[in-house]
């Protein structure tokens, strides 16, 4: 299923764009250009997403060495017998 598309007036170096032919060839930049973006979406929701998770673990650290404060007896109950 294709996307809609939209076209694009952008400006690139020009070192860039003689990389871009050689990998791609001329017809095939649109696509290149189109999934390097779409990879670069990617990572960065991954590190937006990563970001967040160790915010989250941050803020709950305290919260949970609490928990495992109050449970070390019950955990380590029996453990004798072993």
């Amino acid at each position: 299923m294709r996307s809609e598309t939209v076209r694009l007036n952008i400006i690139l170096p020009k070192d860039q764009v003689e990389s871009l032919n050689r990998i791609a060839g001329p017809r095939n930049r649109s696509r290149v250009i189109s999934e390097s973006i779409r990879e670069y979406i990617v990572q960065r929701k991954k590190v937006e997403l990563e970001k967040q998770l160790e915010e989250g673990y941050r803020a709950s650290a305290k919260e949970n060495l609490t928990l495992a404060k109050e449970f070390e007896a019950v955990d380590l109950e029996g453990w004798d017998e072993y």
